[in-house]
């Protein structure tokens, strides 16, 4: 017989532990790294089972970490020690099958089988049928979300007292910054956290999904995590549409953020109004009219359409500086290729996938910096700026397949 308060397999526990290393990570306040955690692991996961199956487990302070946004601002990250990020995978394991099923398709972000490429894609064909889109940010979704409303829905799907009791326990688990400062927190969930993103998804399935598609189902939408978008027919229908989301975050007690919320008008060659806003921004793509091609009548026209946004191509760029690739002339060229390849190949995979002649600024440079490298790595190439160039636009010929973007067709220029 079991004295054990909760019934939390063993196995559980494992296999927990193997998806946490897998992600990898950095280390929570106890500065304890997976690599660490591992040399007495069966110790640390027996420990973690018996406090869990025990209902003793109390989870550590999460740190405090800021990254850099892209528009210059910063978000703050809540990191788990590495016990407790184990322990909330558990959690996940369990919650996330019962959930799933109830969640729309339109609602992408941090979903298995589902991926940001996914809403791009049904967001280019939506525009094509739909004149204006009405653009939404929830201002800090993960620090806003409101406990007693988030609980309820937990326990509308999941009944397993541990899971309550340990899901209500990360809520309110302080944040801790590098000084040790610690700040008691009353609402929302830490982003970096491995149960946040459910939660999260979970709270916007009543807050917004079910009240879009229950009040407004003729106006199409998708969701990635505190990023959505609302189709519209008329401006009219979008500027009422935005009024009542405006209403609806206030009664769940979040806020549409002002700057980043806007309506667009998606003007193309059939579509031809004046109106401030013809383009708008959507996980690292930006939407707007742009020539196309016609391949079945090999004609141009004008489309709404995504391609990399300048912010990501600026991001990408700042990246790609920071590998230094002209100083890494005392290695071998293949050697280069494999240091900067699995880089090249994400941003291909991603931000290829539509209108990909988007990069080719991106591989410009970056051949122009292999141009620099043969001209600090070979003598006779040093004060030979164009014979530099005629070099690697020869090697680009003869080994197509050394860099990711030369064997995806984008050589592109030396010069």
């Amino acid at each position: 017989m079991s004295t054990k308060s909760f019934n939390i397999p063993r196995s559980l526990i494992n296999k927990a532990w193997l998806d946490v290393k897998s992600n990898a990570g950095s280390s929570g306040i106890d500065d304890e790294t997976i690599a660490k955690f591992e040399l007495n692991l069966d110790k640390n996961l027996y420990k973690l089972w018996n406090r869990m199956a025990s209902g003793s487990y109390i989870p550590k302070p999460v740190k405090s970490v800021s990254i850099p946004k892209k528009d210059g601002s910063e978000r703050i990250l809540g990191i788990p020690t590495v016990l407790d990020r184990i322990a909330q995978t558990v959690a996940k394991m369990i919650l996330e099958p019962q959930i799933e099923p109830y969640f729309y398709k339109d609602s992408y972000g941090y979903r298995p089988n589902k991926s940001a490429l996914d809403a791009i894609g049904i967001t280019r064909k939506r525009c094509w049928y739909d004149d204006w889109v009405l653009e939404f940010d929830i201002k800090g979704l993960f620090d806003n979300i409101d406990h007693e409303m988030l609980m309820k829905a937990v326990k509308k799907y999941n009944q397993e007292k541990w899971i309550i009791l340990y899901i209500e326990r990360w809520l309110k688990c302080p944040m801790q910054d590098s000084e040790g400062k610690i700040t008691e927190r009353g609402k929302g969930t830490p982003q970096g956290g491995v149960i946040s993103p459910i939660l999260a998804n979970l709270f916007m399935h009543y807050a917004f999904d079910r009240w879009i598609s229950k009040n407004h189902p003729e106006n199409k939408w998708c969701r990635y995590a505190d990023d959505g978008l609302i189709h519209c027919k008329t401006e009219e229908s979008a500027q009422k549409l935005l009024s009542e989301l405006k209403i609806r975050m206030l009664e769940c007690k979040l806020e549409v953020h002002p700057k980043k919320t806007k309506i667009i008008y998606c003007k193309d060659s059939s579509r031809k109004k004046d109106y401030p806003n013809t383009k708008f921004e959507f996980l690292g793509y930006e939407f707007r009219r742009r020539l196309v091609k016609n391949n079945k009548r090999n004609s141009l026209f004008v489309s709404f359409t995504p391609s990399i946004s300048n912010s990501s191509l600026k991001s990408i760029k700042q990246k790609l500086k920071g590998l230094r690739v002209r100083k890494l002339y005392y290695l071998e060229l293949q050697d280069v290729a494999n240091m900067i390849n699995p880089a090249l190949r994400g941003w291909i995979n991603y931000y290829g996938k539509y209108n990909r002649s988007g990069l080719y600024t991106v591989f410009r440079q970056l051949n122009h910096k292999l141009v620099l490298w043969s001209r600090r790595k070979y003598k006779k190439l040093r004060r030979h700026k164009t014979q530099a160039s005629e070099f690697m636009m020869r090697l680009s010929s003869q080994h197509p397949k050394l860099f990711a973007h030369w064997s995806s067709g984008m050589t592109g220029s030396f010069a």
